[in-house]
């Protein structure tokens, strides 16, 4: 069994790694493409084709981690379906190659690709989007979300607090910081403007040309409000990098643990955490989805193939995956509208294709 099992990994690997690289190739393309309308219009320091050659570069890992289940699935039904062609895994069964045998030998391969997917999605994918990020800003000048900038609040023992970044400059510093300080009766303290930001190394921020604004206390009714210029300014405060760069950046991108931070960070001052909820269940199922794979395809290898035939299987294959991809996108924008649970909405494409899975495996390999 040794030789059977390095003759499948040997093969599986191999076809799940070409139909790797094809997809990472086109999208390459199609991203180099949609850079050239950048190029030579950002920022006075100039966005050229090789800065756009290695922005692209860097978001390849996102791409391979949303692949992986795609690309699994059509390496594995081509392989299966490629050995059933040839009769080889007839021979295999005459063997003693079992169904049951099979599957195991399939799903230890598809363990692998799971931890490959998860080390992608959970190390290399993040950093590598954030330094992406980093690195366009460098030449446009910053990073912003919409008009208004990102919100976040924190709850402090002496007060509330909602800040407001206006941007992320190129060397990680915030822009445009406005902090706004309320007591436990909501009342506004202080309003704190910022040109600019950075993170100081004992849980507390640094602000650079300050203006702030502090206002009477309400009981007194004298109306007082005092205005202090400043050069900088500390504020105590337990955001991090992390926090902002998920309010300022998309949080599929982020890894489990800094998702967990955040999401126990909105929860802690009363704010809705339900996307990141579902994106961190994401994060968690969505590299078991290979496991998923992998025995969706094995009954292809119980198929009699004439020649030619096995081009419209692979072609099944690419439509299947996509269709997971699909469903698990469109459930999640859905469970987030019908405020279902996340781990269930996370969870749901996976046990849909599991159940396909293990029907088609009973159905075309036990009992046929």
């Amino acid at each position: 069994m040794k030789t059977v099992r390095r003759l499948l990994y040997r093969e599986v690997l191999v076809a799940v790694a070409l139909v790797t690289l094809g997809f990472v190739a086109l999208f390459f393309f199609f991203d180099f493409v949609e850079e050239l309308q950048s190029v030579n219009h950002i920022g006075a320091l100039g966005y050229r084709i090789p800065q756009a050659l290695i922005y692209i570069g860097l978001m390849m890992p996102s791409h391979i981690y949303e692949l992986m289940p795609i690309t699994v699935l059509i390496g594995t039904i081509f392989v299966m379906a490629r050995l059933a062609q040839s009769s080889e895994f007839t021979i295999l069964r005459t063997s003693g190659l079992g169904p049951w045998r099979a599957l195991r030998i399939l799903l230890s391969l598809g363990l692998l690709f799971v931890f490959f997917t998860f080390a992608v999605g959970d190390y290399m994918a993040p950093l590598a989007d954030k330094t992406a990020q980093l690195l366009k800003a460098r030449f446009q000048g910053q990073v912003t979300v919409g008009k208004t900038g990102a919100w976040l609040k924190e709850k402090q023992a002496y007060g509330n607090y909602a800040v407001n970044v206006g941007a992320l400059v190129g060397d990680g510093t915030m822009k445009d910081v406005r902090i706004f300080e309320f007591d436990n009766q909501g009342h506004l303290v202080s309003v704190t403007l910022g040109q600019t930001a950075s993170f100081g190394k004992h849980d507390d921020w640094l602000l650079s040309s300050v203006d702030r604004t502090e206002f009477g206390a309400t009981e007194a009714k004298d109306g007082r409000v005092d205005r202090v210029f400043a050069t900088n300014f500390r504020w105590p405060t337990s955001i991090t990098a992390e926090m902002v760069a998920a309010a300022v950046l998309k949080p599929e991108r982020m890894g489990t643990i800094d998702l967990f931070q955040y999401m126990q960070h909105l929860s802690s001052n009363n704010q809705s955490a339900q996307k990141y909820e579902i994106q961190f269940w994401k994060k968690v199922f969505y590299p078991l989805s290979c496991l998923v794979m992998v025995v969706l395809a094995l009954p292809f290898a119980y198929f009699h193939f004439r020649s030619g035939s096995i081009t419209s299987y692979v072609f099944g294959g690419v439509m299947a995956g996509i269709s997971f991809v699909l469903l698990n996108n469109v459930l999640g924008d859905l469970g987030t509208l019908q405020g279902w649970q996340p781990w269930f909405t996370a969870a749901l494409p996976g046990l849909i294709y599991s159940m396909l899975s293990l029907t088609a495996f009973t159905w075309l390999v036990l009992r046929r």
